[in-house]
């Protein structure tokens, strides 16, 4: 099932760059260098983005990283200041645990999870990096496990739906109203 776009022209996102990483191109004549920009983007209220650009000069890579940012905004289900549940995201080598945490608490993150965080909104929360700490990884583990809350919240919302449902339909097939749970 795939998640529903998010319009960003309609949101305030603020930018935030993660890491700029000078990269070079071994040619004929020597080497090429380029730069490469890991950049944030959100809203504070939920949204939240994560972009990679390319190009021969700094400013052009972090454009490049905001735009493919903002074609991939996902939702993040915040309780108060802090996320639902505890989750662990994946990706390559990097997993990142993210746990809840009491209001006042502050974001307790380090490296690239604390941008990711701060970006959607997130005041509360403890978090631990896993594996590696390689920030192209460790974005991606926090935008998974940032996605599996989501999917966590509509699984639960469908369960919770079918039992109500099914409940109403044997109250109508038994004539007498019954508790459901």
């Amino acid at each position: 099932m795939a998640e529903a776009r998010i319009d960003p022209s309609v949101l305030e996102l603020n930018d935030r760059v993660v890491s700029i990483n000078r990269v070079a191109k071994v040619v004929k004549g020597g080497r090429r260098f380029s730069f490469t920009a890991l950049v944030v983007v959100g809203d504070g209220r939920g949204h939240v983005g994560v972009g990679l650009g390319k190009a021969h000069e700094v400013p052009e890579a972090i454009r490049k990283a905001v735009e493919h940012a903002k074609k991939d905004l996902i939702f993040v289900p915040l309780k108060d200041t802090t996320i639902p549940c505890e989750i662990t995201g994946h990706f390559g080598a990097g997993r990142v645990f993210l746990k809840p945490a009491v209001p006042g608490t502050g974001v307790i993150a380090g490296g690239a999870v604390r941008p990711v965080l701060e970006a959607a909104g997130v005041q509360d929360i403890l978090t631990k990096t896993l594996g590696t700490n390689n920030p192209h990884n460790v974005l991606k583990a926090t935008i998974d496990a940032l996605r599996q809350i989501k999917r966590l919240q509509d699984l639960h919302a469908a369960r919770k739906r079918s039992v109500d449902g099914a409940g109403a339909v044997e109250e109508v097939a038994s004539g007498r109203p019954e508790a459901t749970h």
